[in-house]
């Protein structure tokens, strides 16, 4: 019986490639656009929201942040 060629690669050399798959011919355009997008994220959220809608994100916050502490 004929062995199988072993074409396997390594988990670090296999991660390199889907990374590199994923990452090349991108459109240069659309990634600045994507970026300008996440820059301003934030910022626009913020001015989106009332103030009682802020105050409850801030609370659930601090709550999630104080229970990290305490485990």
């Amino acid at each position: 019986m004929q062995k199988r060629s072993s074409r396997r690669k390594d988990l670090n050399q296999l991660a390199v490639s889907i990374v590199g798959q994923a990452t090349k011919d991108k459109n240069p355009a659309a990634v600045a656009l994507g970026r300008l997008g996440g820059l301003k994220g934030g910022k626009a959220r913020a001015e989106t929201l009332s103030k009682t809608e802020r105050s409850a994100i801030a609370k659930r916050a601090a709550a999630a942040r104080w229970r990290k502490r305490s485990a």
